[in-house]
């Protein structure tokens, strides 16, 4: 290792002790090289460094860096969520794009996903998007921001220009709340605007929940059930209307 591409390395990991995620284009600024160098640096360091989705951030970051809240929300229910997921990926065509939200119950999605399915995923969330890098055939648009480790994602408005220049055909939203009356809600507010966002985008919206999740309310709205083409369940696809509140 040449001594300039040392003192980059040293000066790239200094920066993700303090900022933990960093995107390429700002790194090769601060550093004062090409993107591509810092590609190239990044490739020879892969002990220390990883890069996704366009998101530089520390190797452990990826291999055991999983914060409290998202860790605790994989262990919950997680038989009825993989369930869940097997009746979800039936609405996943080859060749299209698809759009899959942050949480744990969607990371069993991606492991369904046929290796040989040729898709474009979009997605905010680290840990998706990790696990969305394992498919061979998969193309990831990931969308950057400001990052909140408690559910390993990304917020922030500024990409979504991305969203608007790009034909997605169905998302896989995910929800912590659905309530006949008020709709789906999550835990945090940055995630309701990006599902939002999407939904007003996308050709077919799916909600893709464990049944532990009816009946409860959670802070931050995001969308009334007739916003979902279907609800889908480990107990199978439910139409959307069936959460009607009852007169």
């Amino acid at each position: 290792m040449t001594a300039r591409k040392a003192q980059r390395t040293a000066r790239l990991i200094d920066l993700l002790s303090r900022r933990r995620v960093i995107h390429l284009s700002e790194a090769a600024a601060l550093l004062g090289v090409s993107e591509m160098t810092v590609r190239r640096d990044i490739a020879t360091n892969q002990g220390q460094i990883a890069y996704l989705g366009g998101h530089i951030l520390a190797a452990a970051e990826i291999e055991a860096d999983i914060p409290y809240e998202l860790a605790t929300a994989a262990d919950s229910h997680a038989a009825a969520k993989r369930e869940a997921c097997v009746h979800a990926v039936r609405k996943i065509r080859p060749d299209e794009t698809i759009f899959i939200d942050c949480g744990t119950t969607l990371i069993h999605l991606i492991d369904l996903i046929p290796d040989n399915y040729q898709i474009t995923a979009i997605c905010y969330a680290m840990n998706v998007a990790e696990r969305l890098s394992r498919k061979p055939n998969v193309t990831i648009i990931m969308l950057g921001g400001v990052y909140h480790p408690a559910s390993a994602s990304f917020s922030g408005t500024h990409d979504f220009d991305i969203l608007n220049s790009v034909g997605i055909n169905a998302a896989f939203l995910s929800a912590a709340g659905v309530d006949a009356k008020r709709g789906a809600t999550c835990e945090h507010f940055h995630e309701a605007v990006v599902k939002q966002k999407v939904m007003s985008l996308a050709r077919e919206n799916y909600l893709v929940i464990d049944s532990s999740k009816i009946g409860k309310l959670k802070r931050a709205f995001f969308s009334a059930m007739d916003g979902f083409d279907a609800v889908i369940t480990e107990n199978g696809e439910v139409a959307s209307d069936s959460f009607r509140p009852q007169v």
